[in-house]
């Protein structure tokens, strides 16, 4: 099964999104920093990175970067509250797969990750 890897400094959202996915039955594995995330989990496998756009040390437009730069086949959906129409062509002219704004209903979330992971699966 193909992992959504939730990539958000805020626990209380990270912790609230989490259980939101397992709940419709994705395997989800969280993380706090972007270093971490780059160092730790599998980056060539099929999956999805939902990934907030502003966080410390390494924001997501770098997770984004790094993940390009290394050619991972995991696809990236940017779920973030502090978004723009700009801020988001820039990022799916990048590679994102969609860019989606807080907070989010659970049927645009959904077909986000489902279109993520097809793209995944055919990297």
């Amino acid at each position: 099964m193909a992992t959504i890897h939730l990539l958000d400094d805020d626990t209380a959202v990270t912790n609230a999104c989490a259980f939101l996915l397992e709940s419709l039955g994705y395997d989800v594995k969280c993380w706090t920093q972007g270093a971490d995330f780059l160092a730790q989990a599998s980056l060539y496998q099929a999956g999805v990175v939902l990934l907030d756009m502003r966080m410390p040390v390494l924001d997501g437009q770098g997770v984004h970067d790094a993940l390009r730069q290394c050619g991972s086949t995991l696809a990236v959906v940017f779920l973030t509250g502090h978004g723009d129409v700009p801020m988001a062509v820039e990022q799916m002219k990048r590679g994102a797969v969609d860019f989606l704004q807080k907070p989010v209903s659970v049927k645009p979330l959904q077909a986000a990750l489902e279109r993520a992971l097809t793209v995944s699966s055919a990297a």
